[in-house]
């Protein structure tokens, strides 16, 4: 092995190591938050309609990793809550797309500023040097798994957009 493939492998042992631990925390600050009452698969439905718009369940399935069946009574549940609504697609009128409502728009940022303001608070320990360090880290992350990127490309810039 090339010490390239060895570094290439250290650091994803230590992703797959940390990466469980940040979610860790995250589900468990999303347990105690009962403002908003979601559950972490439906705060993540959540957040993706939330970033796309307007989307199709074929496309919210793909990202959560589920069955149509599966993704269509999770949405039916937010439906159900007023969380989401399903209309018509104003490009198709034979697909349904489906949007937050204000409703969900409401659980979705009580959900995250609540999950943010825990992180907020553990970050806070660190010194300016360490969290532009681990915002350069960051970066390079959102680069190499964002759904536009193809990882390609894991140098540049250190800004991490919240």
């Amino acid at each position: 092995m090339s010490i390239d493939s060895e570094a290439a492998d250290a650091t994803a042992r230590a992703l797959l190591d940390i990466v469980p631990l940040v979610m860790r925390a995250i589900r468990a600050e999303m347990r105690s938050n009962r403002k908003a009452e979601l559950s972490v698969p439906q705060f993540r439905v959540l957040s993706y309609v939330h970033r796309r718009g307007s989307t199709s369940l074929s496309d919210i399935a793909e990202h959560m990793g589920l069955t149509l069946p599966s993704m269509s009574s999770m949405v039916d549940a937010l439906v159900g809550r007023r969380f989401l609504d399903r209309r018509p697609d104003s490009l198709d009128r034979r697909r349904v797309a489906i949007a937050l409502t204000d409703g969900g728009q409401e659980a979705w940022a009580a959900a995250h500023n609540a999950t943010r303001d825990s992180l907020i608070r553990r970050l806070r320990g660190l010194g300016p040097e360490k969290r532009a360090e681990l915002e350069a880290a960051l970066a390079t992350l959102r680069r190499l798994f964002s759904e536009e990127g193809d990882g390609s490309s894991a140098e540049g810039g250190t800004h991490v957009n919240p």
